[in-house]
């Protein structure tokens, strides 16, 4: 009897030992709790979360922390040869009309029939005219009468340094001494000298010389001196490549010289230091990641892109899940007419073709010059609008099911209004399918404003995005030459993407309640 008694309060004691109220006790985990456990124990969910995290933290958090602006441009010195003078060897007869005189472009036709002819006089319109050759390559067009209308010519009187234009007068009769080997000439009844090199000389004052270099400036604003195509003439005779020549200002440079057979024309470009955008410089201390097309700094631009394809990824997943979850629910609930209406529509929205739609409406606003910012909004929207059908299509057959379940009968008995039973008791038993189709979503609208980016429709300038970074690889030589320029982009692009779909097949997987615990 003794013995059984002492059973009995062992029995009650290891009762005592294992209730409820002792530590030991089994703990019962709650549904989210058990989600996170179920989550966390999956890998590449945890790996995705990491991703995920790093970058958030690089495109929010390094912005902000660089010390430029993603606008913000960056110059450097650069050595450029610049097209300066084109020169030419005059092989063509030119023409100078006289004062008060016109010769014009029918005339000329006629002189050079005579002239290829071989004959001094033609006729126009009941006009004779005559022609005298005044020395080597040099004619004067007039008329019967004896009236000096033009000359023909291919030794070209330049203007010297400073100095007015010579008259008609000044230089036709400077050619005709020149051509002739004479020294001196009289024209508007002033003396000149002409010495052998062709200087034209007035009281030993040079006014201009003679030459059948043509040399033409490339820009409007540089003005030739006579020294300058002095120095060019001895080079173009020894055939020398390049030279260097001494401004009026002091500065050396140096002049490259190429010929060109077809057009007979050499070409002179100046080699210069000239401040310019830092394109494409190459990774440094001070931008590690190089500089862009437009001397950005390619990692600031970077940062703030992920803030614009994340930030549009988000926006458009909330547009999406709004529009969807609405209609979804309307449709799911009533059923019926209703439901048959809105499936309908969620049809239509499936055969629209999105993707030339977006791209109409691109070309559109460039057309519009939309201003950047609002064309990101319009971007949004329509990327939201275009993609709720989905989303509806799982919120209604996720109620169509909850709708007759026992929770939903008490709360018609009880009165509860339709929205309430809507929006308060079947939309919250959807959110676990929604949160992890949003996930999976996200992925893909990030490549969607990549891609549009990419092809010029999606953000623009000054705006940065990780697709309109990439699109600045437009040709070969880039993509070979500055890896810096879109691979990081890309590997951003790569990372955010997967780490959105690890999140999404973990979340997937952790509300499964088949899932082996």
């Amino acid at each position: 009897m003794e013995n059984e008694k002492l059973t009995n309060k062992a029995a009650e004691s290891n009762e005592e030992n294992y209730s409820l109220n002792d530590d030991r006790r089994v703990k019962v985990l709650s549904p989210g709790a058990l989600v996170a456990k179920r989550f966390f124990r999956n890998r590449l969910a945890v790996m995705g979360l990491i991703m995920l995290a790093a970058m958030f933290l690089f495109s929010f958090l390094g912005g902000l922390l660089m010390p430029y602006g993603q606008a913000e441009q960056f110059y450097t010195y650069t050595s450029m040869k610049k097209e300066y003078v084109g020169v030419t060897r005059n092989e063509d007869l030119r023409y100078a009309v006289a004062d008060d005189q016109e010769f014009g472009m029918i005339l000329q036709a006629q002189f050079m029939l005579a002239y290829g002819k071989g004959v001094d006089t033609f006729s126009y319109k009941d006009v004779d005219y005559t022609i005298t050759q005044e020395g080597e390559d040099l004619y004067s067009i007039g008329t019967a009468d004896g009236t000096l209308l033009a000359i023909a010519y291919k030794d070209i009187v330049n203007t010297a340094d400073g100095m007015p234009d010579p008259s008609f007068t000044v230089k036709f009769e400077a050619l005709k001494a020149f051509t002739n080997g004479k020294s001196s000439f009289t024209a508007d009844g002033a003396e000149y000298t002409l010495d052998a090199e062709g200087n034209i000389l007035s009281g030993g004052t040079e006014i201009g010389y003679i030459s059948r270099f043509v040399v033409a400036p490339k820009e409007n604003g540089v003005v030739i001196t006579r020294d300058f195509k002095e120095r060019l003439e001895e080079a173009l005779a020894t055939d020398d490549p390049e030279f260097v020549y001494t401004g009026p200002d002091g500065e050396e440079n140096t002049y490259y010289i190429s010929y060109d057979g077809g057009t007979k024309v050499w070409s002179v470009k100046q080699e210069t230091r000239t401040y310019v955008y830092d394109k494409y410089g190459r990774p440094s201390k001070a931008h590690p990641l190089g500089t862009d097309n437009n001397g950005m700094d390619m990692l600031v631009r970077l940062m703030y892109g992920g803030r614009v394809s994340l930030l549009i990824g988000f926006i458009v997943v909330f547009i999406e899940t709004f529009l969807g979850v609405i209609m979804g629910g309307i449709s799911g609930y009533f059923g019926g007419w209703v439901d048959n209406l809105i499936m309908r529509l969620v049809d239509i929205f499936y055969c629209i073709p999105s993707m030339p739609i977006i791209i109409i409406l691109g070309a559109t606003m460039d057309n519009m010059q939309v201003d950047p910012q609002i064309r990101m909004l319009y971007l949004m929207l329509i990327l939201g609008f275009l993609g709720w059908a989905g989303i509806a299509r799982l919120v209604r057959g996720q109620i169509l099911s909850l709708r007759e379940q026992e929770f939903m009968t008490a709360t018609e008995a009880c009165g509860i209004s339709v929205s309430r039973r809507i929006f308060r008791h079947l939309i919250p038993n959807v959110i676990p399918q929604l949160i992890v189709t949003c996930t999976m979503s996200l992925g893909s609208t990030i490549i969607t404003e990549a891609t549009l980016s990419f092809l010029g429709i999606g953000v623009k300038f000054p705006f940065a995005s990780w697709g309109n970074i990439i699109s600045d690889v437009n040709n070969s030589f880039v993509m070979t030459n500055y890896w810096f320029i879109w691979i990081p982009a890309g590997i951003c692009l790569m990372i955010a993407v997967l780490g959105f779909n690890f999140v999404g097949d973990g979340l997937r997987d952790a509300f499964d309640p088949k899932m082996k615990r």
